[in-house]
């Protein structure tokens, strides 16, 4: 990647005239762009057992490069704050030390600065479905091939293990919806995951908040998931009051109403860390 046509190879021209002046904006005023990405899907691969995940081995590089040049990079992910900065490898690094981390969709917070998660108290809802979602999928018959995966604030059922993955998420959507609506709940779609959390805070919402935080001028956002939609809209919200912001979808096939809305597309995990490292060299 050092020559300057290696360098165009990996950073695509945008596919919208929206997206052209997003990207025109943050390569004219790095320092006053903000560059925010999901983890799962975007940062790391989608790996059967979402304990294994791990960003990919060259992301923490790229964003060590780029980290200095932007007025920031944050990750900002369904996971718990604390869980994405061990998977991500991200403490401590030279270059990374303003990087922030928003978990649980924007109401966790981890600052590299610090090194210290604000969090929540835990929703006694959440508490709730947690005691009572083993048998409440057992009553129903979904147990094989389906497994719980404890988020905090949050609890999420995998069906990517089972026979047929795709039927089980869809036979399962209505009764989890049910059991979160009974507490007070929503239920967060994506792949092959259904994910109950509180309500009032999605990663549009998180978005939002810290780029007029920033004060930033520019905005990018790079998303693989349904859960990212609402950071897609956030940031066509951004653009309508003068913001400039680019849209990059993470992979095309698993959610196809992310990659019509992007304004680039990239393949998976490691486009997305090339991407970023073009970027770092173009600031």
């Amino acid at each position: 990647m050092g020559s300057h046509s290696d360098v165009d190879d990996v950073l695509p021209e945008p596919t919208t005239p929206a997206g052209r002046e997003g990207l025109a904006a943050i390569l004219a005023r790095p320092r006053e762009s903000v560059v925010a990405l999901d983890f799962d899907g975007t940062l790391a691969d989608i790996v059967p057992d979402p304990e294994q995940a791990r960003a990919h081995p060259g992301a923490v590089g790229a964003l060590a490069r780029l980290a200095p040049k932007v007025a920031s990079v944050a990750v900002l992910t369904g996971r718990p704050a604390g869980v994405a900065v061990r998977y991500g490898g991200f403490a401590g690094v030279p270059g990374l030390e303003h990087l922030v981390v928003l978990g649980h969709y924007g109401a966790e917070r981890w600052d590299a600065v610090s090194g210290t998660v604000h969090a929540p108290a835990p929703h006694p809802g959440v508490e709730a479905v947690r005691a009572e979602l083993p048998g409440f999928l057992d009553t129903i018959g979904a147990w094989h091939g389906t497994w719980i995966e404890e988020k905090g604030n949050a609890v999420a059922v995998h069906t990517r293990r089972a026979d047929d993955p795709q039927a089980a998420f869809e036979a399962l959507r209505g009764p989890i919806a049910e059991l979160a609506a009974r507490h007070a709940l929503i239920v967060e779609p994506g792949r092959l995951v259904l994910e109950v959390r509180p309500p009032g805070v999605d990663k549009g919402l998180a978005l939002v908040e810290y780029v007029r935080e920033r004060r930033a001028r520019a905005v990018l956002y790079a998303g693989d998931d349904l859960g990212d939609l609402a950071a897609f809209a956030a940031v066509e919200k951004l653009r309508s009051d003068g913001v400039p912001g680019l849209l990059v979808c993470s992979g095309s096939n698993e959610v196809p109403e992310l990659a019509e809305r992007a304004d680039v597309v990239l393949s998976g995990p490691g486009e997305v860390v090339r991407f970023l490292g073009a970027l770092a060299e173009r600031t």
